[in-house]
């Protein structure tokens, strides 16, 4: 499709932010104007499906053992727990396609919002698996990474062929 698909999405995490900023990428008025804003409560948003997290990953749950913060459990944890932390996410998506184009984009939009909200969902109650580690941990744990997704890739490759 080459120029006629993208999806482009930048981040930016503001300590002490309780998701209050109303421009925090600065973009343009232009886009501004078109921006649609969603909210995401990974602790009282439902999920699409159940099996998309499973209970050990609940933030309304879990409790970190090394940080103490948790459970997020009442309606107001946002306003409310400390330390805090929002993540703004500017996500561009576009598909030029007569016909398809909102439907395809609205699916898109959809699920990037799921992905976002099972990801900031596990990064918060897997706390205890990371919280802590050095540059060096983080390193080995991208090279030990990248060397299981080489092997699942190749196997994935060789079941992909044998078809």
């Amino acid at each position: 499709m080459k120029d006629n698909f993208s999806i482009v999405y930048e981040t930016l995490h503001v300590d002490g932010s309780r998701g209050e900023l109303e421009n925090a990428l600065k973009i343009s008025p232009e886009h501004l104007a078109k921006r649609q804003v969603v909210i995401i409560d990974i602790a009282n948003d439902p999920l699409d499906s159940p099996k998309d997290s499973p209970p050990e990953e609940d933030p309304a749950k879990f409790k970190s053992e090394r940080t103490g913060r948790g459970p997020l459990n009442t309606k107001d944890w946002i306003k409310t727990c400390e330390p805090v932390m929002t993540c703004y996410k500017l996500v561009y998506i576009e598909f030029k396609w007569f016909g398809l184009q909102n439907k395809v984009e609205s699916f898109i939009a959809k699920t990037i919002r799921n992905v976002f909200q099972k990801f900031h969902r596990q990064l918060f109650s897997l706390t205890d698996r990371w919280y802590g580690m050095t540059m060096q941990d983080i390193r080995d744990l991208e090279d030990k990474t990248k060397e299981e997704l080489d092997v699942a890739r190749a196997n994935q490759d060789k079941v992909v062929g044998g078809y």
